[in-house]
C-alpha cells in the first residue's frame, strides 16, 4: 500500500473507535461513572500494559524527554478530564459539534499561533463555514431553550482546543507513534493517579461493576493504546489538518446513532451544526475540484490519442 493508502487505513481505524468514544463516554456518564474515576483507570491500565513492555525492551529512555511530558499533560490529563466532564453536562451531539467539529479549526489556529503556519484559502474557507454553523446553531438553540451556549459545550471546545495543541506538536516533533501513544500513558498515569488517589472524590461503587469494567476496558485499550498509535501514523502520512478533518467524520455518525440508542433529541439547532460543521471538516468542495481535473486529463489523453 501506498503511504496515503496507509494514512487512509489508519483514519478508518481511529474514526471507528473515536466513534465509539462519544458513545461510550456519554453512556459513562449515564452511569454515574465520574471524569476523574475513568481518566485514572484508563491510564493505570494503559501504565500496566505499556510499561513492562517497555523495561523488556530496555527503551525508557525517550521517557525522560520533555516531549512525552508536555504531550501527557495537555493530550492525556488536561484533555481527558475537561472531555470526560463536558459529557456529564451535554449530549453526545454536542461533542460532535463542539469538540470534534472544532478540532480541525483548533488544530488550524495552534499551527499558525505556534509555528506560523499561514491558512491556505481551503482552510479559510472551512474556518468560515464552522463558525457560521457554530453562530446559527447557538442563536437556535437560545430561540429553542433560552440556553444558546452551556457548560458542557464550553468544556468541549477547551477539549479541542488541547487537542489542536496536541496535533500540532505530534506533527512538529515527528515522534514514532510507539513513544507517542507510551510515553501520554505512562507520562498521564505518573502524573494524574497520585493526585487522583490524594485529592479526588471517588464514586467506582456507584456505576454496575460490568459497566465500569466495560468503560475502562475500552478507554484504556482501545482509546489510549490502538486509537493512539493509528492517530500518529495517520497523521505522518496525511498530515495533520486532513487527519483531523476526516476523523471528525466518525463523532458525527455517533451522534446521529446517539438518537435512537441514547434517546437524545435531535432539534433543528444540532442538525445545522452537524451539517455545517460536517462541511467545513471534510471540505468536500476539494474532491470536486480533483475530479473536474481528472475529468480534463483523461479528455486531453483522448484528444492525443485521437490524433
Amino acid at each position: 500500500m501506498s503511504p496515503q493508502k496507509q494514512g487512509y487505513l489508519y483514519v478508518l481505524i481511529t474514526m471507528c473507535i473515536w466513534g465509539g468514544f462519544t458513545l461510550t463516554a456519554r453512556l459513562s456518564a449515564n452511569w454515574g461513572i465520574s471524569a476523574w474515576d475513568i481518566t485514572a483507570l484508563r491510564f493505570l491500565l494503559a501504565f500496566c500494559i505499556l510499561m513492562p513492555i517497555l523495561m523488556y525492551k530496555k527503551d525508557t529512555a525517550f521517557l525522560w524527554k520533555k516531549e512525552p511530558l508536555i504531550l501527557a499533560l495537555i493530550g492525556g490529563v488536561g484533555y481527558c478530564l475537561t472531555a470526560y466532564s463536558a459529557f456529564h453536562y451535554a449530549p453526545a451531539s454536542h461533542a460532535a459539534i463542539f469538540l470534534n467539529g472544532c478540532i480541525p479549526l483548533c488544530t488550524a489556529v495552534a499551527a499558525f499561533l505556534l509555528f506560523k503556519q499561514a491558512f491556505d484559502r481551503h482552510t479559510w474557507l472551512s474556518l468560515a463555514i464552522m463558525l457560521t454553523a457554530l453562530t446559527g446553531m447557538c442563536v437556535l438553540m437560545y430561540r429553542q431553550t433560552g440556553v444558546g451556549f452551556g457548560l458542557g459545550d464550553l468544556l468541549f471546545m477547551v477539549s479541542a482546543m488541547w487537542w489542536g495543541v496536541f496535533t500540532v506538536l505530534l506533527r512538529q516533533w515527528k515522534l514514532s507513534a510507539w513513544h507517542a501513544m507510551s510515553g501520554v500513558a505512562v507520562w498521564s498515569a505518573m502524573i494524574f493517579v497520585p493526585v487522583y488517589v490524594l485529592f479526588f472524590p471517588k464514586s467506582l461503587d456507584v456505576p454496575e461493576p460490568a459497566h465500569l469494567i466495560a468503560q475502562v476496558l475500552f478507554h484504556g485499550v482501545f482509546v489510549v493504546i490502538i486509537a493512539t498509535l493509528t492517530y500518529v501514523e495517520a497523521i505522518k502520512r496525511l498530515g495533520a489538518f486532513k487527519t483531523g478533518s476526516i476523523v471528525t467524520l466518525a463523532p458525527f455518525i455517533a451522534a446521529i446513532l446517539a438518537v435512537p440508542l441514547l434517546n437524545e433529541p435531535l432539534s433543528a439547532a444540532i442538525v445545522c451544526g452537524l451539517v455545517g460543521m460536517a462541511i467545513g471538516a471534510l471540505q468536500p468542495w476539494r474532491w470536486f475540484g480533483r475530479q473536474d481535473a481528472l475529468t480534463e486529463r483523461l479528455a486531453e489523453q483522448e484528444k492525443k490519442q485521437s490524433n
